[in-house]
């Protein structure tokens, strides 16, 4: 190869090494003004403070665990009960067998066997039933952000969850209807509509909840008059909350509640 050959094969290498070293330049300023771009963002907001609400709710999680916690400290105790009232059960039959005691020892340790295992029994159903109750709150606690996000429920609206079913009626509401619902329930059922409050009571104004243009009626709503009643409810347009079970801070256990939801204050 010549000099002059040479040269110029070493001016292409350097163009195209100045074309690379630009083409990277501009790849690093526009990667930094991309990221100072980023960096300028507004922070996300901060999340809203707890209500009294999601801090009733949080509380009751709390104090649950706990108690299911201590209920699970005790079952190894039980269980050695159950074991030691076995082993003695067993000796006492053999005693029997040879003359030593009366078959009312026997039956007296028979007895105590049985309620040693009561006791585990009792307790495993004590922790389910506090699973349960987390899990209840959990789901009612999403169904109450779910329900937020569309406040705007159309007309005849239908909320269906595990624990309370919500309806929000046709048109106006007003407390003093209530003799209608009653009349139906008694020409029914031939007997007085159970009705637990009517208007504002003790336990909403504990919860600072607004209940004096409703009433809760003391039934389950899954029953057969309970069952009725909600048809009615639905056929006439007339909003109701129907639970399931207690709910912390709304409900202390299955009732329907006629009238728009109670708004806290």
């Amino acid at each position: 190869m010549s000099r002059k050959e040479a040269q110029k094969r070493t001016q292409r290498i350097i163009c195209a090494c100045c074309a690379s070293l630009g083409l990277f330049v501009f790849v690093f300023l526009c990667s930094d003004v991309a990221a100072q771009r980023k960096s300028k963002k507004k922070p996300a907001p901060a999340p809203p403070p707890p209500t009294e609400l999601s801090k009733l709710r949080d509380e009751y999680i709390r104090l649950t665990g706990e108690y299911k916690a201590s209920l699970g400290k005790l079952t190894p105790f039980y269980e050695n009960d159950v074991k030691r009232a076995e082993e003695k059960l067993e000796q006492s039959k053999k005693l029997l067998a040879e003359g030593l005691i009366a078959r009312t020892q026997v039956e007296e340790n028979e007895h105590a066997l049985a309620l040693a295992k009561q006791k585990i029994e009792e307790t495993n159903r004590q922790m389910a039933n506090a699973e349960a109750q987390i899990a209840g709150v959990l789901v009612e606690t999403a169904a109450d952000e779910e329900i937020s996000k569309n406040l705007r429920l159309a007309k005849q609206g239908l909320i269906r969850t595990a624990s309370f079913t919500r309806f929000t009626g046709a048109g106006g509401w007003s407390i003093g209807d209530a003799w209608k619902i009653q009349r139906f329930f008694s020409d029914t059922f031939h007997k007085q509509l159970p009705i637990a409050v009517f208007g504002q009571g003790a336990i909403h104004d504990r919860w600072r909840l607004d209940h004096h243009n409703a009433m809760d009626i003391q039934l389950h709503p899954d029953g057969v008059e309970g069952q009725a009643l909600l048809n009615f409810l639905q056929k006439n347009g007339i909003p109701y909350s129907a639970f399931r079970s207690a709910i912390p801070g709304t409900a202390t256990g299955p009732h329907i509640h006629i009238g728009r939801p109670s708004h806290r204050y």
